[in-house]
């Protein structure tokens, strides 16, 4: 029985919606006391930012639409000030923002007359409304919703990817529609303005930690969790956009990261990664699994769970992934231990196979071979023994598409390893 899958046996994934469409979402302002009506510019009937609430701005809403009296109000109060004509005034108005900060604490915006100039106040007054309305149009764009994933996009690196599931990142940036994140520190920041002055800035060319493996573009770096703590949390919550069933976001300090990348004359790009207990007591050797979606389809995820076997070997250990895995990385993991079950009897020269040398030789769990083993009903029960029979058209078939693939630089060469089992911690 073949386990090859078509695009319907793949889990469902929110499609993108298009720039052109609308939302009705009853977004709520989050400060204290508004009702969501008006907006600092004037030009909307309602906001969802504390960047656009006048309220927060110690606005109405009929203020912000017609601003001219207050503007001249607090222009008069300037020019006497300056005039020397009201000599209460600057007290008055001390007074006045110390009440505000102790009545409002941290939910307004702190009273800036009087603190600076009339200048420097207008200019910001100017960036503030400029801002709400970008954010205004990005809502109406339908990249800033409401949900339990708000996050529909990531520029990274030269490719823009739509999320799949929710990722906790701070709240401030998961308001965002869109989130730009540096394909190599994986800091991630609100705008393409900060993410290009930080590329301008960023020295980081390859992940952290030790290159354990290269051959040709091919990278494997071991990084830390405890040594390399925000480089591992942020994996971690880039990982969560694309995987359902991730739960590890910040405990990240017992685990290795093993991060594959591909070399251009830009640097190491991300292709996916796979991340291991230090101490397993069940022996798993794979915690959590992860092809970024630009590099599936393209036999990194092979190669990923292949070079997770490579350690366990070289650890003189069976391994086996922590469950439950998600919907594709079950179908990757029933692919490679079909493969790797019918390469071990295209080769096999005995009679009697046993699992438990064919799991000492490929390091994969017994439990996992039966399964395999079950489901390409090679596995029989007869006369009180369990017997394998060896499918000479499944190995036909396997290797017609062994030589239709021919030489691929996708497969993990153990020649290229260089790495010792870390010392338990």
């Amino acid at each position: 029985m073949s386990l090859i899958y078509s695009d319907k046996d793949l889990p469902h994934r929110p499609k993108r919606r298009r720039c052109h469409e609308t939302y009705n979402f009853n977004m709520k302002c989050p400060t204290p006391g508004c009702n969501s009506l008006g907006h600092l510019t004037g030009k909307h009937e309602r906001h969802f930012a504390v960047s656009g609430c006048p309220l927060y701005h110690n606005l109405s809403a009929d203020e912000c639409k017609t601003p001219t009296s207050k503007q001249s109000r607090y222009k008069e109060q300037v020019s006497e000030m300056r005039k020397g004509r009201n000599s209460g005034l600057q007290k008055e108005q001390k007074e006045k923002h110390m009440e505000h900060r102790q009545t409002h604490s941290n939910t307004r915006e702190p009273l800036l007359e009087n603190i600076t100039s009339e200048y420097d106040l207008e200019l910001f007054r100017k960036a503030q409304a400029r801002a709400s309305e970008d954010l205004e149009k990005l809502r109406i764009q339908g990249q800033i919703t409401e949900g339990s994933n708000m996050i529909k996009t990531i520029l990274f690196g030269r490719y823009e990817l739509d999320t799949w599931y929710h990722s906790p990142y701070p709240e401030e940036y998961a308001r965002l529609g869109r989130l730009y994140v540096c394909e190599f520190c994986l800091k991630y920041m609100k705008s393409q303005t900060i993410l290009r002055r930080h590329m301008a800035k960023c020295v980081w060319k390859h992940p952290p930690g030790d290159e354990v493996y290269r051959k040709g573009g091919i990278s494997v770096f071991e990084v830390d969790g405890k040594k390399n703590k925000i480089y591992c949390q942020n994996l971690c919550l880039l990982a969560k956009l694309f995987l359902d069933h991730k739960t590890l976001y910040y405990d990240v300090e017992p685990f290795l990261f093993y991060v594959m990348t591909e070399a251009d004359n830009t640097g190491c790009h991300l292709v996916g990664y796979f991340s291991k207990e230090k101490n397993s007591f069940l022996n798993y050797n794979v915690s959590c699994i992860l092809t970024m979606p630009q590099y599936m389809r393209q036999g990194f995820g092979k190669m990923l769970i292949d070079f997770s076997y490579l350690l366990s070997k070289v650890e003189e250990k069976v391994g086996s992934p922590e469950r439950p895995l998600s919907d594709l990385g079950l179908i990757s993991y029933r692919s490679y231990w079909k493969e790797v079950l019918l390469r071990y009897m295209c080769t096999f020269q005995g009679k009697e196979i046993s699992i438990k040398e064919i799991s000492q030789e490929t390091a994969v769990n017994p439990v996992d071979i039966v399964s395999t083993l079950q489901s390409l009903q090679m596995l029989k029960y007869w006369k009180g023994k369990h017997l394998v029979l060896k499918r000479q058209d499944l190995i036909d078939e396997w290797k017609a598409k062994e030589i239709k693939r021919g030489h691929s630089n996708k497969t993990i060469d153990p020649s290229s390893l260089k790495w010792t089992p870390p010392k338990g911690t």
